[in-house]
Order: C-alpha cells, then structure tokens, then sequence
C-alpha cells in the first residue's frame, strides 16, 4: 500500500522532537539547580578576605584542612608523609601543577606552613591560598597589593 503524499489524512512518516526537547530542557534546569549545591566533602571555614580570584585551566588539587588538623587531598584524607608522596608523584608527571590550600580560618598557622612545605617538598612551587569573599557589610581581613598568592 503506498502513499500518495497529496492525499489528505495520510500518515507523516516524521519524528515528533517536541517531547525529547522538553525532557532535555528539564533535566538542563535540574542540572542547573544542583550544580551549585554539590561541594567539596571537606568542611572547613574559610577566612574572608577580599582578592581577585585566580583563573583555573584544569583539574584542579585542593589540600584541604580542617579544624582537627586532618588533611585532605581533595576528598582523600591522608598524613603529612603520604601528601608529600602522592604530591610528588603528580610533580614528576607535571611539575607545573599548582596546589591550593584550604585552611579552616580556627587552624594554627604553624599548621598551615608546615602544609605549604610538605607541598613544597614534593617539588610543587605553585601554591595557592584559597579564601571566601565576605558578605555585604561583614568585615574582612586586610590584604596587601599582590600578596594574596603564594610562588616560592
């Protein structure tokens, strides 16, 4: 049985996108609406200070330490030596890479700087500090011109 397509009432032999459309802009919005809730495992509270924010290009390594001086290597917890091992590993496969750290504002600074040169020993010059933009009308520490980062 052909069709003659003149002929009124005959079947279109098409397929009806409108409800693959409206499905794929559902699960866009949905997507859109949890992307911003999803975080780092680690809890820590941020220091608020106002600096520009540093471009990222890649996969990005985050120490992360918390109030209990635990650290984490993005979600990982690991010791000071087993940074340092994991850390060297990535430098030697790229010793441009750059680390962040991300220090509850409660740990002792002594900590921190004990962080940077585990991160140091490994081979990994570029160290970052991350920190939280205070809110409107929240006070902020001080930050001198070009010292928000940290090189060597």
């Amino acid at each position: 049985m052909a069709f003659d397509p003149r002929q009124r009432g005959s079947l279109v032999s098409q397929i009806n996108v409108t409800p693959l459309v409206d499905v794929m802009l559902v699960l866009l919005i949905i997507f859109m609406v949890t992307a911003p809730i999803i975080q780092q495992g680690v809890q820590v509270n941020l220091p608020k200070v106002k600096a520009q924010a540093l471009k990222g290009e890649e996969q990005q390594f985050v120490v992360s330490i918390t109030r209990g001086n635990e650290l984490y290597l993005n979600d990982a917890k690991l010791t000071a030596d087993e940074l340092t091992s994991k850390l060297q590993a990535i430098a030697i496969e790229r010793p441009d890479r750059q680390v962040f750290i991300r220090a509850d504002e409660e740990v002792p600074y002594g900590q921190v700087i004990r962080t940077m040169a585990a991160i140091k020993a490994a081979g990994i010059e570029n160290v970052g500090m991350v920190t939280q933009m205070p809110a409107a009308g929240e006070e902020s520490l001080p930050v001198e011109p070009n010292r928000g980062r940290s090189g060597g």
